[in-house]
């Protein structure tokens, strides 16, 4: 009997996610059907809700920005063996890096508070990240139980921040004061005014960089190769000469500061001023879009856009068809990640079988098979 090949890398990161997503879709409108009301028409709301118009198509790469920096976060650190769930206490802090570089150049120009800001974001994020990192490289500690402690304490860190030492002294409500308007990052509104009218912003190009970089750094540089060894076989990788501690401390700190650009594009690129919970959970959507991207940063960026047409189009959905609410997108949100990250391996077998009835080397045993037959 022919033990099965894994799945060419195309098929992996593109076909078997699409198939999972389609099942999803069917699911999803069985329930809109259950409920007496037509999928059809609903999943055409969601559609045209996100890419319908330059406002709605806005709109949803600005949701995309935030998941293609959080779900790059998820992704290198998994490559390292690495579960990285904190992205969004990451992001939440970085926020004070990013404000703190905005009013303290108050007045000066965006061009030179933007690369600022960004690096400010990545070190206060990557930082945050760093002590997770050194606590499972050099006292054991799980990664996954101090990041998600480490949200909750970037939750209360903020909310005093916000209410005793960075809350506006006009103002009532737990927020910073403004950015001016010359250090603000200019909104894609400003060149193309097609996306007039939606936060989208310069981030969007930085998160694209991102995903051709992060690639590079997994798959062509010695430092990638570390990691994925460490990834694969922590021993292997010890006895290859590489320090297991130090990688791990570094792709933490890195995934953190990658985590921490949603705050570059919120602060800085849309809120304009620092509130509480901008980050929105695009932390642990990172981690949906993460696993449905098979954590390459080309299934990444369809998944972020995926996602983000879903938190459009549902904000859209309410409106257009009246029996239907941003709930129901919560639940097609849900069957998406259920079909796509745990239970994604539903359609391999089927899938590795069908590719092996095309390899050379299956043909030649069905020919000697039939063979054999004939002579007996």
């Amino acid at each position: 009997m022919s033990v099965l090949k894994p799945l060419p890398r195309w098929a992996d990161v593109v076909l078997l996610p699409l198939l999972n997503l389609t099942l999803a879709f069917v699911v999803s409108g069985l329930v809109v059907l259950a409920i007496g009301q037509n999928p059809l028409h609903a999943m055409w709301a969601i559609a045209t809700g996100a890419f319908g118009s330059g406002y709605n198509f806005g709109y949803t790469l600005y949701y995309a920005t935030n998941f293609i920096f959080t779900g790059l976060a998820v992704a290198l650190a998994a490559h390292a063996g690495l579960f990285n769930i904190g992205g969004n206490g990451q992001a939440y802090v970085a926020g004070l890096g990013v404000i703190a570089v905005a009013l303290l150049l108050d007045g000066t120009h965006w061009i030179i508070v933007m690369p600022l800001a960004m690096l400010a974001a990545m070190l206060v994020g990557g930082i945050w990240a760093f002590i997770p990192g050194y606590l499972q490289a050099k006292r054991g500690s799980h990664v996954v139980i101090t990041t998600i402690m480490f949200n909750f304490i970037a939750a209360a860190l903020m909310v005093y921040m916000l209410n005793y030492v960075l809350k506006a002294p006009t103002g009532m409500a737990p927020e910073s004061r403004m950015i001016a308007p010359d250090a603000r990052m200019p909104r894609l509104a400003e060149f193309i005014d097609f996306f007039r009218h939606t936060p989208v912003n310069l981030s969007l190009f930085l998160a694209i960089a991102l995903l051709v970089g992060v690639y590079y750094l997994i798959w062509h540089t010695k430092f990638g190769f570390a990691l994925r060894t460490l990834g694969q076989n922590p021993t292997a990788s010890r006895y290859a000469g590489f320090s297991n501690s130090k990688i791990i401390m570094i792709v933490m700190t890195m995934s953190g500061a990658l985590a921490g650009l949603v705050a570059f594009n919120e602060v800085l690129g849309v809120q304009n001023r620092l509130v509480l919970d901008f980050v929105a959970d695009a932390g642990f959507v990172g981690i949906a879009v993460a696993l449905m991207g098979r954590n390459h940063p080309f299934g990444i960026g369809l998944a972020a856009l995926l996602f983000g047409a879903l938190y459009q189009g549902g904000n859209e959905l309410q409106y257009v068809v009246p029996g239907l609410t941003r709930e129901m997108v919560v639940i097609i949100q849900a069957l998406v990640i259920l079909f796509t990250g745990a239970m994604e391996g539903l359609f391999r077998p089927g899938l590795q079988f069908a590719f092996m009835l095309f390899t050379p080397e299956h043909k030649a045993e069905a020919m000697a098979r039939e063979s054999a037959g004939s002579e007996s």
